[in-house]
């Protein structure tokens, strides 16, 4: 899970990486899309249902006030397995979004999230997420719990969703 960003460096799949200074991971991942249409995906509640998480959950919306000092709610679920998450909006603006992240089955771990979308012209995006938590136990317990399947089968979603016009 290592990879080394340089200008020229390219992320058709999320590259995650455990950063080894604080307990944080970051992501990178390049769409075919516009900054505004990520931020799209990423603050209406409609079109993040549909791509959040793996292909085996489905998700529902509980609560969503995806702007400037807002809060939500979700629940993914896989058969009669639920997955409850929580979290505020500290910051919503063009093309950023800081969020707070808690699953409710350890509330006691909160990660603070960064998302930026950049725009690296002909019509692509580099979406960076920085997510910080208060221990690197906790970190190592977000990378092992499966994120990673989530965030890749997450984004292709995403993709199919943006390759057939619905943002």
């Amino acid at each position: 899970m290592t990879t080394v960003q340089t200008p020229t460096t390219r992320y058709p799949e999320a590259a995650i990486l455990a950063d080894e200074h604080v307990p944080a991971v970051h992501i990178w991942r390049d769409f075919d899309a516009s900054p505004a249409q990520l931020m799209r995906a990423h603050t209406d509640a409609e079109l993040f249902a549909r791509w959040i998480g793996p292909d085996s959950l489905t998700t529902r919306i509980d609560e969503w006030e995806c702007r400037t000092n807002g809060a939500y709610r979700y629940v993914s679920r896989r058969g009669e397995e639920e997955y409850a998450f929580r979290g505020t909006f500290p910051f919503v603006g063009e093309d950023k979004i800081v969020q707070t992240f808690t699953w409710e089955g350890m509330p006691e771990a909160v990660a603070l999230e960064t998302m930026t979308f950049e725009d690296l012209g002909d019509g692509r995006t580099r979406l960076h997420g920085f997510s910080i938590c208060d221990s690197f136990e906790a970190r190592d317990q977000m990378l092992a719990s499966g994120m990673e399947t989530g965030i890749h089968e997450g984004y292709a979603k995403l993709d199919r969703m943006l390759a057939e016009g619905s943002l």
